[in-house]
């Protein structure tokens, strides 16, 4: 890896292990002493302090006291310390719409302004699903990977009814398309639809072609410590936005 690369790297795995909710792997077994304590806390003790008492990330904690069937009190969900739906009984119902309540907006009409009315559905009018479905044998369109497909059928399921040209153009001149295998553009632009352009190939090579193996050591070592760093850093977004 290169020296900027891994001290990004480095970096990054220093914050996570300052972070005391981590989820690593919990490697430290939990004694009967520690299952003794944490039956004797868990009921009214705030989750801050019962990962500093027992140096252990805060899912663990919870894993342990579901499994030994622990609750917290009646006191502690009643505190400022309990989760706010958990402490109020029955949050929100004085905001809530009441049976038989009316609208402020009930009885008035609504007419969009600007260019609503030029962009609306008219009646009839289809979906571009529905559309396609409706569009004669025949027709081509272009994929969102920039395939060119063509119609080729009206019936079955709506997947089967279109197919690439460039694999139309390939069987046309040499068969049926083998199983296992796939046909690639050899200058991998997918407009320059040519017999001479269209190449067979099994879709393990295309794998191979496609994937980090073929750069050379140096520098999938380099991808994979980056792949690293990356997942790193979104486990632990992901954990401080739970928090």
């Amino acid at each position: 890896m290169n020296p900027i690369a891994q001290q990004a790297f480095d970096d990054a795995l220093a914050r996570l292990d300052g972070m005391p909710g981590r989820r690593t792997k919990d490697r430290k077994p939990w004694l009967l002493e520690d299952e003794d304590r944490l039956c004797a806390l868990y009921p009214n003790t705030p989750m801050p302090e019962l990962i500093e008492a027992f140096r252990r990330p805060y899912w663990s904690i919870y894993n342990k006291a579901y499994a030994l069937g622990l609750k917290r009190s009646e006191a502690y969900l009643a505190s400022e310390h309990a989760c706010r739906l958990r402490r109020e009984n029955n949050p929100g119902a004085g905001t809530r719409f009441q049976k038989g309540q009316a609208s402020w907006n009930k009885g008035v009409s609504y007419v969009a302004g600007g260019r609503s009315a030029e962009t609306r559905f008219k009646p009839g009018a289809l979906s571009g699903k529905a559309a396609l479905l409706l569009q004669p044998v025949g027709t081509e369109r272009v994929t969102k990977d920039g395939i060119r497909q063509r119609k080729i059928r009206d019936d079955g399921p709506p997947q089967r009814r279109w197919k690439s040209v460039h694999m139309i153009l390939w069987e046309e001149s040499n068969g049926t398309v083998p199983p296992g295998h796939i046909v690639v553009f050899r200058d991998k632009n997918t407009e320059h639809i040519e017999i001479d352009n269209l190449e067979l190939i099994t879709r393990a090579e295309n794998m191979r072609r496609n994937t980090i193996h073929r750069y050379p050591p140096e520098l999938k070592s380099t991808i994979r410590q980056l792949g690293k760093l990356k997942k790193a850093i979104s486990e632990a977004s992901n954990e401080k936005q739970d928090d």
